[in-house]
């Protein structure tokens, strides 16, 4: 499926209206991973496509949506997320609904961002936003604004305005992490690797303004 605008793709986890609103605002096509069209249809909003091995969708949502815009993904070796994700060309995903009830839903869907081949993809969770830290990125924040950086594999980077700088530090799912460190203005970061980067919900529009221009 492609659209050179964005594509929202929304589960069946946490997602409030104005997480929908704020995704669809900059990604206006909806894709629901297989039960997440339940969680559309809840929040108003008919998904464009429902991609997934559609053993979560219930009989009223399946009903609701044309059957040419049903994508029946019949493996079992991936997440409906993934299937979504490996049928998407777009700049930018926005994911809603992964995050905020199952841990192992979350840390799965953490998992299928980080793998090489996978869109850009933002994902809005209850508290953050969460992003794969692209090879440089620049942001601007305001002083005292957190940011995490979570290694999903072994990695490396060096930064610019954070208060305790990551250059020569090496990063691992097992060994060190950098959770909790903060801005002291505008954030430069060079990164090797796969870092999950988690920043405050407010910080949506410095993502995407850094991601997208």
């Amino acid at each position: 499926m492609r659209d050179r605008r964005g594509v929202t793709v929304i589960g069946g986890g946490a997602v409030d209206a104005a997480d929908l609103v704020a995704a669809l605002a900059v990604a206006p096509v909806l894709v629901a991973a297989d039960g997440g069209a339940d969680r559309a249809l809840a929040l108003g909003r008919a998904p464009d496509w429902v991609i997934g091995d559609l053993d979560s969708i219930s009989d009223a949502a399946r009903a609701s949506v044309a059957p040419e815009r049903l994508l029946h993904v019949a493996e079992q070796d991936s997440t409906d997320f993934a299937k979504s994700l490996g049928r998407i060309d777009a700049p930018l995903v926005m994911a809603v609904g992964f995050a905020g009830l199952r841990l192992d839903h979350t840390l799965a869907a953490l998992t299928v961002m980080v793998q090489p081949g996978s869109p850009r993809v933002v994902m809005l969770a209850p508290d953050d936003v969460v992003l794969v830290c692209p090879p440089h990125l620049d942001l601007s924040l305001a002083p005292g604004t957190r940011v995490s950086l979570y290694p999903m594999g072994p990695a490396r980077g060096a930064s610019t305005g954070l208060e305790w700088p990551i250059d020569g530090l090496e990063f691992a799912p097992g060994g060190r992490v950098g959770t909790s460190n903060r801005a002291l203005g505008p954030v430069g970061l060079s990164i090797e690797g796969p870092m999950l980067l988690m920043l405050p919900r407010d910080c949506l529009g410095a993502v995407l303004t850094a991601l997208c221009g």
